[in-house]
């Protein structure tokens, strides 16, 4: 648990190996139904992309990452995974929510909302 505030990605896949074999056979062959819109804009089909890595590694607030079973574990609950909150101890502030996540069309899309969104909270 989280002392300080933080952004917390919640991933709409659960964590381990299977899984991460599965999401990515899933990436690769049936992309268009795969159902974390968060993992299809941060991660090409092996990797977390450069342009991703390198906003986060920019931010000045704590984030966290957690899959949805990781998620489900903390305690805490949505049912719009995937999600992106402002969380402070164990109140979570929707940022971007699943329908949201789904309407960007690149990661840049993302990162540029992203940062809009934090710069009007002054988290950066």
């Amino acid at each position: 648990m989280s002392a300080q505030p933080s952004i917390l990605f919640v991933y709409n896949a659960d964590s381990g190996l299977f899984n991460l074999v599965a999401d990515i056979g899933h990436k690769i062959f049936s992309p268009s139904t795969y159902s974390c819109d968060l993992c299809q804009l941060t991660h090409g089909v092996f990797k977390e992309r450069e342009v991703w890595k390198s906003f986060i590694e920019t931010l000045d607030i704590p984030v966290e990452f957690l899959h949805r079973d990781e998620f489900i574990k903390s305690g805490l609950f949505s049912d719009t995974l995937p999600a992106i909150f402002y969380r402070e101890s164990n109140e979570l502030t929707t940022i971007f929510d699943r329908d949201k996540l789904a309407d960007f069309s690149d990661v840049d899309d993302l990162v540029t909302a992203l940062r809009d969104k934090l710069a009007r909270r002054e988290l950066i």
